[in-house]
């Protein structure tokens, strides 16, 4: 069976651990294929919030706490020419994770700076699911604006706000309650909850141990 592609990309807004939670989630997944990108202002969020420093030139998964696979492909931010930059690629979904309002803006105006804008605007133009995740606050007018046209455009504007239903008990719950959401609408199977109308799950029972970044 062939493996569903899903495109990944982290970007320079606060709130880096959703990205590699949602990496993490991705790779129990089976029969995905990961394409991740990550941005030179990720790769300096990443080292202020968990101490971790990327080789975006000589990538190596170890760095952000997962095992390499044949399953995780790493793409450049700067090359416009790895294959999510073309719609005859055939991502099934991107999620960008966390997503700079900068990057917000560019895709919004239809600007590819690079690898992670042009992937997005091929989504939009392909008519396939992209998921933006926004971590800032306040927002701006123009900040507002810019998440409209893109919600407008077939985008899915999933802010960093978590619930509270569930009665999370630490942050990594709160963490998983929005990474969850995400994977929702990526069509990606997880076992990470609860869901409205769903008891939580006891203390004893079985949770997806998480790696680093949480």
């Amino acid at each position: 069976m062939s493996s569903k592609r899903i495109g990944l990309a982290i970007t320079g807004a606060s709130g880096s651990v959703y990205g590699l939670r949602v990496l993490e989630e991705l790779l129990r997944a089976p029969g995905v294929e990961i394409h991740l990108t990550i941005s030179a202002a990720a790769r300096k969020v990443l080292a202020v919030e968990h101490g971790i420093g990327v080789d975006l030139e000589r990538f190596d998964a170890r760095a952000l706490g997962v095992k390499p696979t044949k399953r995780l492909v790493y793409h450049h931010h700067e090359d416009v020419s790895a294959p999510p930059a073309s719609g005859s690629f055939r991502l099934a979904a991107l999620a960008i994770v966390p997503c700079s309002m900068g990057c917000a803006g560019r895709i919004a105006h239809g600007i590819s700076g690079d690898l992670v804008e042009r992937a997005a605007d091929v989504m939009l133009k392909e008519r396939r699911p992209l998921v933006l995740v926004p971590r800032e606050t306040p927002l701006s007018a123009i900040h507002l604006e810019n998440l409209a046209a893109l919600a407008r455009h077939g985008a899915t504007v999933l802010p960093a706000a978590p619930g509270f239903y569930g009665k999370p008990e630490s942050v990594e719950d709160l963490i998983d309650f929005i990474v969850a959401r995400v994977l929702d609408h990526l069509d990606v199977p997880h076992q990470l909850g609860p869901r409205w109308g769903e008891r939580k799950a006891g203390k004893g029972s079985e949770k997806p141990k998480k790696g680093r970044g949480t």
